[in-house]
């Protein structure tokens, strides 16, 4: 096994070993933030025929042009046409339908005349403004036309999806499951929410990281399952491990150091697995570690809070995203300028929290304040990670850094750091 890795390298490795979950046909209200595997070809127009944008009166443009309260147009009411009828007639000179929002034009209009511009008469009607002259009508197929493709594989649904979908009569579209990943945490110092006495009365600690990789997990698109805490044993390892079965990552927390008690890495070859890597070159959040067991991928994320959080972002979250199906796994790079110097003591790649500000001058960065690994609620302040390049210890007020933002939906193909 070769030294300690870079972190653009490790997500490349990590995102080389784990595969596209299996695509599988949903119902339609399922589907929010999953990601087609399909194109989606319109089997027909939207809207399918041509239709009111308003409550009024269907006309010809040329009966109504001129219209004025001086010199009103009367026109003879032939039909009356709510949503969700068909007009049984075309409209001629001189003629007109009641009509309302959605009903469908009649052939031989051009127009709907606001009811307001009218005396809404039911035999016959006055108009008396003619601003709706050729308006309000809403053409067939002006939203969608029959035979183009309206969403590619590889598109994440929203909530705007799922009504275009609707609006095609996609029941069960063709989506990429949710990939399940099985959460572990270890130590004996930790401890899970439901013993607050321990926890308050300072003889062990909370178990946050649980609860943070669980949210990370849901938020990332995937299938949260937590495996609990094991103790700092390789029997309580083994036993929890077997709890990960049918799932298709697996995420520990702690344990993979070189510490006495930290056994995670020797459980796992134990069990059959490979450990392909087990440190970066990187901080906070070195001893990452990255393997199989089973067939099943792993990847070992470091103890401290901040640095659990980090590098779930830069390696769980793009290798999630990647079994998803998203096509660009990455969080958005962008380069800022810091509003203060950074001064660092270790000579390696590291991913400070910050705060990115839009200003008069660009986005600008400065540090949420003290970045010890265990400052939790640095990442709550941070809506970005800005990264400084292995090597370079003064960075000064002005220069630029890239930032990963944190806040922005915004995804790239390639790793930004």
């Amino acid at each position: 096994m070769s030294g300690p890795l870079a972190a653009a390298e490790a997500a490349r490795r990590i995102l080389d070993a784990v595969r596209r979950q299996p695509a599988l046909r949903v119902p339609l209200d399922d589907a929010l933030d999953g990601v087609l595997a399909e194109d989606v070809v319109s089997p027909l127009d939207v809207p399918a025929w041509a239709n009111s944008a308003m409550d009024g009166y269907a006309a010809r443009r040329e009966d109504v042009t001129g219209a004025s309260e001086a010199r009103p147009v009367r026109l003879r009411v032939v039909e009356h046409i709510p949503a969700g009828a068909f007009p049984s007639r075309p409209i001629g000179p001189g003629e007109s339908a009641r009509i309302f929002t959605g009903a469908p034009v009649p052939i031989g209009a051009d127009t709907v005349v606001r009811q307001e511009d009218t005396d809404q008469g039911t035999d016959t009607v006055t108009i008396v403004r003619d601003r709706d002259a050729g308006g309000n009508v809403r053409a067939a197929g002006e939203d969608i036309r029959r035979g183009t493709t309206v969403l590619s594989a590889g598109t994440a649904l929203g909530p705007a999806h799922v009504g275009v979908l609707a609006s095609l009569a996609v029941a069960h579209p063709l989506v990429y499951r949710r990939p399940r990943v099985a959460i572990l945490a270890s130590g004996d110092e930790i401890v899970d929410v439901d013993r607050p006495e321990e926890i308050l009365n300072g003889r062990k600690i909370a178990s946050s990281n649980t609860h943070t990789l669980v949210a990370l997990v849901r938020g990332a698109g995937a299938e949260p399952v937590n495996l609990g805490i094991a103790g700092d044993t390789p029997q309580s390892l083994r036993e929890h491990l077997e709890r990960a079965v049918d799932c298709d990552l697996l995420v520990t927390t702690a344990g993979i150091s070189v510490g006495e008690h930290d056994h995670v890495r020797a459980v796992l070859e134990s069990l059959g697995g490979a450990l392909h890597f087990w440190r970066i070159r990187m901080r906070p959040g070195a001893p990452v570690g990255f393997g199989e067991v089973g067939g099943m991928p792993w990847i070992g994320l470091p103890g401290n809070p901040v640095s659990t959080m980090v590098t779930f972002e830069l390696f769980v979250r793009p290798a999630i995203r990647q079994m998803s199906g998203h096509p660009r796994p990455f969080r958005r790079g962008m380069r800022v300028r810091v509003a203060e110097p950074i001064v660092l003591k270790v000579s390696l790649q590291h991913f400070l929290r910050g705060i990115v500000e839009e200003t008069a001058e660009g986005p600008t960065a400065r540090l949420t304040g003290p970045q010890g690994s265990g400052i939790l609620t640095s990442m709550v302040l941070a809506n970005a990670l800005l990264v400084v390049p292995e090597g370079q210890l003064e960075t000064p007020a002005g220069a630029t850094v890239t930032a990963l933002r944190l806040d922005e939906p915004g995804d790239q193909a390639d790793p930004p750091f």
